[in-house]
């Protein structure tokens, strides 16, 4: 009887979500010193910035999806792995008896079949688990990028700028901010605005 090969490990299943989800956590929030560049009002009608990496850092919805969203991918991991170690123990066992001699040709070649379709089965679950914590992800981002995008644009009702634009360096975004003023950045404001308004829809639910 040929000797079942041993599952893969499902360790890469959640590399790539663990990834994306931990590339967000990056720094640690951080008090911007106020200067006297930065002191002044801006006045409408001017292009400003912020830094989309910062928002995710610091605004507390996402703090709290990326918390819940990596609860799952380390729940996921866990049972995926219970079962693997399942899988392979009953594999060894199967194989034990047959080195010892103690099942018959049928008896041998019914549970190999089993095991077998244990295995399909557990990698068909693997691979179903890999997709829905991926398009938890994607959901995940889109939420976040939706609630930014609402907030500046009734933030910037109130401040009639010409533009805000968003730079984000973690993702490679094809025109990151080169050079730019630093009493043009609106980043802090967009971050207490997000985390206000966040804190009471909180409270009104």
């Amino acid at each position: 009887m040929k000797k079942l090969p041993l599952i893969l490990s499902i360790c890469a299943l959640v590399v790539a979500i663990a990834a994306c989800v931990l590339s967000l956590t990056g720094r640690q929030k951080k008090a911007v010193a106020a200067t006297e560049e930065q002191a002044g009002e801006i006045p409408a009608g001017a292009i400003v910035y912020f830094d989309f990496d910062r928002v995710l850092e610091e605004y507390d919805l996402a703090n709290d999806e990326r918390n819940r969203l990596q609860t799952k991918v380390q729940n996921v991991e866990q049972e995926l792995k219970r079962k693997q170690n399942k899988i392979e123990r009953d594999q060894k066992a199967f194989q034990d008896k047959m080195n010892k001699g103690i099942l018959t040709t049928s008896t041998a070649n019914e549970q190999y079949q089993k095991l077998q379709q244990q295995a399909a089965a557990f990698q068909e679950e693997a691979a179903g688990k890999q997709q829905e914590l991926a398009e938890e992800q994607q959901a995940m981002m889109n939420l976040l990028t939706d609630a930014v995008k609402t907030y500046v644009d009734e933030y910037n009702a109130e401040k009639g700028y010409d533009m805000i634009f968003a730079f984000q360096m973690q993702l490679n975004m094809p025109y990151p901010l080169v050079n730019a003023t630093s009493a043009l950045d609106i980043t802090d404001e967009i971050i207490a605005g997000l985390n206000a308004e966040y804190a009471k829809n909180k409270e009104n639910k």
